[in-house]
C-alpha cells in the first residue's frame, strides 16, 4: 500500500466516526433540533462544525492543493470556513451528508493525483505555513477528529440539557 493510500485510510478512519453521529442526530426525534442547538451565545452549533468539515475538505481540495480545479459549493464557503461566524440557518442533515460525500470525493482526487512522490512538496497556497502535502493529510484528520469531538459534545450538550 502506498503512503498516500495508507494516509487516506487514516482519513476514512476519521470520517466514519462523523458519519456515526450524524446518524445518531437523524435519529433522535428533532435532529433539525440537535444540529441547531448551540452550548452558549455566539456559539458554533452541530451543523456549523460537521457543515465546516465538508467545507474545509473542498478548500483543500480546491484553492489550497490545486486551484485549477472547479470549486464547489463556494456560496457556503464564506459561512463555513475557518474563522467564519455561525449564523442561524442550520443546514439539514441530508444537506451535510450530501456535501461531507462531495466533498470528501474532491479531496481524495485531487490526494491521489499528488501522490507519493509529491508528498514533501509545499504547495503555493500553503507556503507561508510551510505545509507540506504530507502535513496536510496530518492537519486534516486532526482538523476532522477535533470538530467531530466539539460536535460530539455539542450533542451531548444538547441531550443534557433537555
Amino acid at each position: 500500500m502506498s503512503a498516500t493510500e495508507l494516509l487516506i485510510k487514516n482519513l476514512e478512519f476519521a470520517r466514519a466516526r462523523t458519519l456515526g453521529l450524524l446518524d445518531s442526530i437523524e435519529k433522535e426525534l428533532d435532529p433539525q433540533a440537535v444540529l441547531s442547538w448551540r452550548p452558549g451565545s455566539g456559539r458554533a452549533h452541530v451543523g456549523w462544525q460537521l457543515m465546516h468539515l465538508a467545507i474545509t475538505e473542498e478548500i483543500f481540495a480546491t484553492e489550497r492543493l490545486n486551484p485549477q480545479k472547479e470549486a464547489h459549493w463556494k456560496e457556503l464557503w464564506p459561512r463555513f470556513r475557518g474563522g467564519s461566524t455561525p449564523d442561524d440557518d442550520v443546514p439539514s442533515s441530508a444537506m451535510i451528508r450530501d456535501v461531507l460525500k462531495g466533498a470528501r470525493e474532491h479531496l481524495l482526487a485531487t490526494l491521489r493525483e499528488i501522490g507519493d512522490a509529491r508528498l514533501g512538496e509545499v504547495p503555493e497556497a500553503l507556503r507561508e505555513r510551510k505545509l507540506t502535502v504530507r502535513d496536510v493529510f496530518f492537519v486534516l484528520a486532526w482538523h476532522e477528529a477535533h470538530h467531530q469531538g466539539q460536535a460530539h459534545l455539542t450533542c451531548n450538550l444538547y441531550k443534557a440539557s433537555r
